[in-house]
């Protein structure tokens, strides 16, 4: 039986596409209670949201979904789940997952994945997930992150460009297509859930912000600029579509009727 392990779930209330995303509704309930509600069916001991705002902790109370606050200064998801750690008293060994709070379709073999690949890993400081990617489209789009693996499973980069790129791929990529075949080994789109130990992540936040995480705009890039290892766990199937716009909201309310 894998180790027990904490989920904690992000929450903040203010977002540019979306105006109160956390709370937004889902069949008659909060999202971010519908998350909480799919990490509950995990192996995690507990699942815990870390809200910017008494509205969120309220709401996830109302439903019987344990919530504490946490500062509204945070630069990032990771330092609130930094504070959260320290407020939960976790043992630096302490596995913790951090599920997304836009991610109400969140497969729980996904969370159990994920935990049970760090508990294993124990040259790595965090685990993470990863799918092969459909097509073309998904390979060129720079809003779908990629990464590329060594042969133990972890992570040697993180990238919003195509990689890998293949030798002669340059020479006809005005010519490209979604029906253009990919690369082989196929390529991998980064699935942006995250294992850590209590420790590592409550020491995250004091490491110097790395130059390719701002120019990629991707802050696992730090985990790698400072010498850390990151293990990733290749799943078979894609995670459910998260939430970021109005229109996602609409696609994943249809689903729940």
């Amino acid at each position: 039986m894998s180790a027990p392990f904490t989920v904690l779930i992000p929450a903040r209330l203010a977002s540019t596409r979306l105006p109160d995303k956390p709370l937004a509704d889902i069949g008659g309930v909060p999202m971010v209670v519908r998350v909480a509600q799919r990490a509950a069916l995990s192996g995690a001991a507990r699942c815990v949201v870390a809200a910017d705002d008494e509205r969120i902790v309220r709401a996830c109370q109302a439903h019987g979904v344990a919530a504490l606050l946490t500062r509204t200064d945070h630069p990032s998801g990771s330092d609130r789940l930094a504070e959260a750690c320290a407020l939960l008293d976790l043992a630096n060994d302490a596995v913790v997952v951090n599920v997304q709070g836009d991610e109400p379709l969140i497969a729980p073999a996904l969370i159990d994945a994920v935990a049970e690949q760090l508990r294993q890993r124990t040259d790595c400081v965090m685990s993470t997930a990863a799918h092969v990617l459909a097509g073309m489209a998904e390979f060129l789009n720079p809003h779908v992150v990629k990464v590329v693996l060594d042969r133990q499973h972890t992570a040697l980069y993180f990238s919003r460009a195509p990689i890998p790129w293949w030798r002669d791929g340059m020479a006809s990529a005005e010519g490209l297509t979604d029906n253009t075949p990919l690369p082989s080994p196929a390529p991998l789109r980064h699935v942006g859930i995250y294992a850590y130990r209590a420790g590592f992540l409550r020491r995250f936040p004091t490491l110097e912000p790395a130059p390719l995480e701002r120019i990629e705009s991707l802050e696992q890039l730090r985990v790698l600029w400072h010498g850390e290892r990151i293990a990733v766990h290749v799943t078979e199937e894609a995670p459910g579509p998260g939430v970021d716009t109005p229109d996602d909201l609409a696609r994943v309310r249809a689903l729940f009727g």
